[in-house]
């Protein structure tokens, strides 16, 4: 699977998700209000609102920077902006403008922006240091980066890792483990140049039922990354890996569900 048919399959699995903010078990809403309390944020700042979405974040910003303020989000999917141009809208707001491009390739001058956001895409990014570099040259000088990210022992990832290493004999990296922890978050912020880095840590976690103990093709593929080893598993081994995925997690059940750790981590850097 080629980089850019794993950005498809991020485009038509994020479209699919019509109730994205209220989603069972998330806490969509929440995470973005706590990121934006992060981050001093006032009239007539410039803001980048990286994967922004159905605008959760971008809409809340645009109320806060005022009409002398602007705010920039900018998405790959089409089906999440229409949603979220149908809340600004709503929300009567003029100084908001939605972006529908690739993230990882559109570019914006240098020192643009007074603060960029990334609510819990992060991970997605096939290079975070590169995106962490982009937004550092970006930003102006004193101004911040904020985002959130899982840690990389959230939902089942160490289960999932586990039985793809059982059954292909070695191991692939996970979505989570490039920042996975504080200290792996800090150092990339460190390489890309930041200063003055917090990482907060808000504990939670969910219990989800039973209700498909398959190991989806397309969760595979966005787990990993779309690693090019998964281009040559077999059918023998895909069959495989469902078996041993739906035993083991079977193995997770309890009276009130599956539990998955949906620790997140809330971060925030200076230029």
């Amino acid at each position: 699977m080629t980089l850019d048919s794993y950005k498809q399959q991020l485009r038509e699995f994020y479209g699919s998700r019509t109730t994205y903010d209220h989603e069972e078990g998330t806490h969509h809403p929440l995470e973005a209000k706590l990121l934006l309390e992060f981050v001093p944020l006032h009239s007539g700042q410039k803001i980048l609102d990286v994967a922004t979405r159905r605008g959760l974040v971008a809409i809340e910003v645009a109320k806060k920077v005022g009409s002398d303020g602007y705010v920039i989000g900018i998405d790959i999917t089409p089906g999440m902006l229409h949603q979220a141009r149908q809340k600004i809208t709503a929300a009567k707001l003029q100084n908001i403008e939605l972006i529908e491009a690739d993230a990882e390739y559109f570019n914006f001058s240098d020192s643009s922006f007074d603060v960029i956001f990334c609510c819990e895409a992060i991970v997605l990014f096939p290079d975070i240091l590169a995106a962490l570099q982009k937004w550092y040259r970006i930003l102006k000088t004193g101004g911040f980066v904020a985002f959130t990210f899982p840690p990389e022992t959230a939902y089942t990832a160490s289960l999932q890792q586990k039985i793809c290493a059982r059954v292909l004999g070695i191991s692939l990296p996970h979505i989570l483990e490039p920042l996975g922890t504080p200290e792996k978050c800090r150092n990339l912020l460190n390489q890309a140049d930041f200063r003055d880095i917090e990482i907060k840590i808000e504990p939670s976690e969910r219990y989800r039922p039973l209700r498909d103990n398959r190991l989806s093709q397309i969760a595979i593929n966005i787990n990993f990354k779309s690693n090019p080893v998964l281009l040559k598993l077999s059918q023998e081994q895909l069959n495989q890996l469902q078996v041993e995925y739906k035993a083991e997690i079977e193995k997770l059940v309890t009276a009130q569900g599956i539990r998955e750790d949906t620790t997140k981590f809330f971060v925030r850097a200076q230029k």
